[in-house]
């Protein structure tokens, strides 16, 4: 068949075109791009969440849903297919199923800000739907009370779709007539194609008529209305409008904290870019977000300390989001400067929270570079600031896995161990297990090579209990390794 052909060209060319195309909004071609990819590299997970992305932008969510739950099978703890996942359950308007997903992504990744940002807005949209988070105790257990209630919204979502039967013909079933200026306010730019829709159902005589194909006229304009008070409905239970002025107040006063009113642009301005820096950002366009945080940066810096009394802290947020964005595009040097920048403001400033975040970019962008010494150092002064135990658990892994690169293993063992002990003190299965992984590595620089064999049989473990096949597969080989090791220092003795 034509479709099983293999296409003229390479993997990184057919995902390079596609993820051009993709930025330029021409989401046809590059699905065409990323699907001859997939025929030349079967299940690439990175390919995968690229055609995801693709799908979500062109509408169809079950496909989307169905190439980021795949890009997952092979490693559950793929983080850019667990955002992926989340952001596709969002827009199809499952909440609570994609709140999960963005916890459990940003419990293995906390320094990922898209995670933070997708649990934020979820928890919003839920309070929206259903009231005060007082009224309602959402559980984690083994998902299932989000699985029967997905499938009951999507029963509710079944009943609510309009159908034609041959007595309906082409008349709307009647529903509650929403005022016109909150249905603009919510569909946007799609309001005038909701109108011109509802000026066809007026022509009868088109009504009846159909396509070349058979399919009836009236039948696609419901369809299109149809779909349009779906989003009109999910628009509103997102962010209802009560909520979006709310939003742009509390907004304006976290980033303009005198007590004095000021010019509602500015704080417009600040909020807007800031989401938009960071949306490009966690969008795979670190080019996008670099220039527009120069350019707010370059704007900001011109306004005077009354017009945005924060002015300090913003200087430096944006010098971190620069930093951010080089690192990403490779620009390690650049970014390295950014990250000192933001240090620089937040210790001159006195803000302890901008000292943590730009002493935890620094460190891994030396780690980035092979620079682990300094790395090491850098962390460690972060260390005393961790506020929690999930944060002190990445961080020891960190500084131990830096250990382990200079050959100090013992020194990687210790913090290893810390490691592990802030991991149970979270509960967290995911950092446990990598936790136990570097104390067996470190025993084995150790020639420790029996209780590294115990560790990583515990390892194994927890691999098995979150099904983490990847995990698995790569201890069952250390552990082969050590077994060797152990009995050639056996058969050594004898």
């Amino acid at each position: 068949a034509a479709a099983d052909t293999v296409p003229a060209g390479t993997f990184p060319s057919f995902m390079a075109e596609g993820t051009l195309l993709c930025r330029r909004g021409e989401y046809d071609k590059a699905l065409a791009c990323f699907n001859n990819a997939l025929k030349l590299r079967a299940g690439d997970k990175h390919c995968l969440v690229a055609r995801s992305k693709c799908y979500l932008k062109l509408g169809d969510t079950e496909n989307s849903l169905k190439d980021a739950e795949a890009s997952l099978q092979d490693d559950k703890t793929f983080s850019k297919g667990l955002y992926q996942k989340a952001e596709t359950l969002y827009t199809m308007g499952d909440f609570e199923f994609a709140l999960v997903f963005y916890h459990r992504g940003y419990r293995l990744r906390p320094e990922l800000q898209e995670f933070k940002l997708g649990i934020e807005k979820s928890q919003e949209a839920i309070v929206n739907c259903i009231g005060s988070p007082s009224s309602v105790k959402l559980e984690n257990k083994e998902d299932l009370c989000f699985i029967s209630r997905q499938a009951e919204s999507k029963k509710a979502n079944q009943k609510a779709q309009i159908k034609l039967t041959k007595d309906q013909k082409w008349t709307r079933k009647q529903e509650p007539v929403r005022n016109p200026k909150t249905e603009r306010q919510l569909l946007g730019e799609l309001y005038a194609d909701k109108a011109y829709l509802e000026k066809l159902l007026k022509d009868k005589d088109l009504m009846e008529s159909s396509t070349k194909q058979g399919i009836k006229i009236a039948d696609l304009v419901l369809s299109g209305i149809a779909y349009l008070d779906t989003r009109s409905e999910f628009w509103q239970q997102q962010k209802p409008i009560y909520a979006r002025v709310r939003e742009r107040k509390l907004r304006q006063q976290r980033w303009i904290r005198d007590k004095k009113r000021k010019p509602a642009e500015v704080g417009r301005y600040i909020v807007k870019s800031m989401e938009d820096i960071d949306m490009l950002l966690t969008g795979d366009c670190p080019e996008e977000s670099c220039k527009k945080a120069q350019r707010v940066l370059k704007r900001i810096q011109g306004w005077s300390d009354d017009e945005v009394p924060n002015k300090n802290e913003l200087i430096g947020n944006l010098h971190s989001c620069i930093g951010n964005a080089q690192l990403e595009m490779g620009q390690v040097e650049a970014a390295l400067q950014s990250h000192k920048m933001d240090l620089e403001f937040a210790r001159q400033n006195n803000l302890p929270d901008a000292v943590s975040r730009a002493l935890d970019n620094i460190g891994r962008v030396y780690a980035r570079i092979g620079k682990f010494q300094q790395a090491i150092d850098t962390w460690e002064e972060k260390i005393p600031m961790a506020k929690s135990s999930l944060e002190k658990t990445w961080l020891f892994h960190e500084v131990g896995r830096c250990y382990l690169e200079l050959n100090k293993a013992e020194a990687a063992q210790n913090y290893g161990q810390k490691s592990l002990q802030s991991a149970d003190e979270e509960g967290d299965v995911e950092w446990q297990l990598h936790a136990t992984v570097l104390v067996a590595q470190a025993q084995v620089k150790l020639n420790d090579y029996w209780s590294a064999i115990m560790n990583f049989e515990k390892a194994l473990e927890k691999a098995k209990l979150i099904h983490n096949e990847a995990a698995q597969k790569a201890i069952i080989n250390s552990l082969d390794d050590v077994s060797k090791s152990f009995i050639e220092e056996l058969e050594e003795r004898e």
